[in-house]
């Protein structure tokens, strides 16, 4: 049996790991324990958690999680924002090169992750370039919370229109995917992680992931590890 545990940036990802990603994973021989928020910050002895903008007390959460689950069918993986991350992250200022190639840039920042945890069993992933992105797979599904609001929808369309994929909806402190809706659905700030992981569930993975090629790249990973154990047998 496969073991996964998935570290979240905040409540939003946490959401929809555990009602999402936990039941498809299952269906793949993977287990999902139940999503950790990501530490990011440590204060009289205490862990203080969700956000993920202190790398080196994110990672030392990560690697605590491994030193205690030394078993080899359990694996470790993330839901952290490109968006907005940490300034000493490994190689991110080397990254701002590929900036205009998003999915490269992604791709080069998880190998450097990886590379700096140094452990087979953690497989990064870093959202392009948050998940707010994964909204914008289909739009019309803000109308469950917001059914009056057909100018806005009919907006979040257009923005998505423009796009060849929601995941390449730029990550500016005014245009990042949540900054759009929040400014459309100024309700949705104070409502993430119920209204964010709702629309998700409403939108269904299999939709998600035929927009987001960087996501169900990822997913793909994830279902392949339920094959581990017979695959090493």
């Amino acid at each position: 049996m496969t073991r996964l545990y998935l570290f979240a940036e905040g409540q939003t990802e946490q959401t929809f790991a555990n009602i999402v990603l936990a039941p498809h994973l299952a269906n793949h021989g993977v287990y999902l324990q139940p999503a950790v928020l990501i530490a990011h910050a440590r204060k009289r002895g205490r862990v203080h958690r969700g956000g993920g903008r202190n790398y080196q007390v994110m990672k030392k959460d990560i690697c605590n999680f491994l030193k205690q689950e030394k078993s080899a069918d359990v694996y470790f993986t993330t839901m952290l924002d490109l968006y907005a991350l940490a300034p000493e992250f490994p190689n991110l200022t080397e990254s701002e090169k590929l900036r205009h190639l998003p999915i490269e840039r992604v791709a080069f920042l998880e190998v450097a992750f990886a590379a700096d945890v140094a452990d087979r069993r953690f497989i990064p992933y870093l959202q392009l370039h948050e998940y707010e992105a994964y909204l914008f797979s289909e739009p019309k599904w803000f109308a469950f919370y917001y059914e009056t609001h057909e100018k806005q929808i009919a907006e979040l369309i257009a923005i998505c229109n423009q796009y060849e994929s929601p995941e390449f909806i730029n990550d500016g402190p005014h245009t990042a995917p949540s900054k759009r809706i929040i400014e459309l659905f100024p309700d949705y700030d104070d409502a993430k992680p119920a209204q964010g992981s709702g629309i998700a569930e409403l939108i269904g993975l299999n939709a998600i992931r035929q927009k987001c090629h960087h996501f169900s790249e990822w997913v793909s990973r994830l279902e392949a590890l339920g094959n581990v154990d017979s695959i090493n047998d």
